[in-house]
């Protein structure tokens, strides 16, 4: 009686977990650059940040967080970051300007490389892409393990900074191209940002600037209503794997 009386408690627990979305999706982060980096996460406002907003990641390491479903939220990695005599943290690109190496509900501060994702719940279709749309700093790749659909990786493996023209160009310095601004960051004018009279996809069509963006990273969103051969998607609850610099 007993362990059939426990039987059902557990049924009705796993019955309740799978009803309300509550599975959850893990996310591996590698560092596949020759450097250290310090990855960031940011939740969309519908639930709490995850339980980590920002952390150092060596080269050639992993670490790996786990997002419930349902969940909306961006990931990037800060590159070049210290900490000064006042104990303030900050980065040379995709500073999230916390001061720390948590964000805290900071996003990236531009031009940052994202990898976003749309985590369905009971199970339903995610969504998810790398974006250029806010400029680039470094290469990002974003892929499933399990899942069903297309499930294809979505990836910006070029260094973008090679080919960045100077208008564009983010230095160090010492002068070296350490990002490459979008032009909507760097201009700020409305047929660049698809804002005023450009804000739907028939007045707002590529330009010579969101095609070098294109041309490097063809799967990646190059500018706001970018959608062809930018969204991927995956059924059944897949697990993703982000990978900084995956062609190094």
């Amino acid at each position: 009686m007993i362990m059939k009386s426990t039987l059902s408690v557990s049924c009705l627990i796993l019955a309740f977990f799978f009803l309300s979305g509550a599975q959850s999706a893990r996310i591996t982060f590698t560092n596949n650059c020759l450097y250290t980096i310090w990855p960031g996460t940011l939740t969309a406002d519908q639930k709490p940040q995850l339980s980590t907003t920002g952390f150092e990641l060596a080269s050639k390491a992993s670490t790996s967080l786990d997002a419930q479903a349902p969940w909306i939220g961006r990931f990037w990695a800060r590159t070049g970051c210290s900490t000064d005599a006042s104990g303030r943290f900050s980065c040379t690109t995709a500073d999230c300007a916390s001061g720390q190496v948590a964000c805290n509900g900071n996003g990236a501060v531009p031009p940052a490389s994202l990898v976003e994702i749309n985590i369905a719940e009971n199970g339903g279709k995610d969504f998810y892409d790398v974006s250029l749309v806010d400029g680039f700093n470094l290469p990002v790749s974003v892929s499933t393990e399990g899942g069903t659909g297309d499930c294809q990786t979505s990836s910006c493996p070029a260094n973008v900074n090679a080919v960045c023209p100077a208008n564009l160009q983010l230095k160090a310095g010492d002068g070296s191209v350490i990002a490459c601004k979008s032009a909507c960051l760097a201009f700020n004018q409305p047929q660049y940002c698809c804002t005023g009279d450009f804000n739907k996809p028939e007045t707002c069509p590529p330009t010579d600037y969101s095609m070098i963006f294109e041309n490097q990273c063809p799967l990646a969103y190059s500018y706001a209503y970018d959608d062809k051969n930018s969204t991927f998607t995956c059924s059944a609850a897949p697990n993703y794997v982000i990978t900084f610099c995956p062609s190094t």
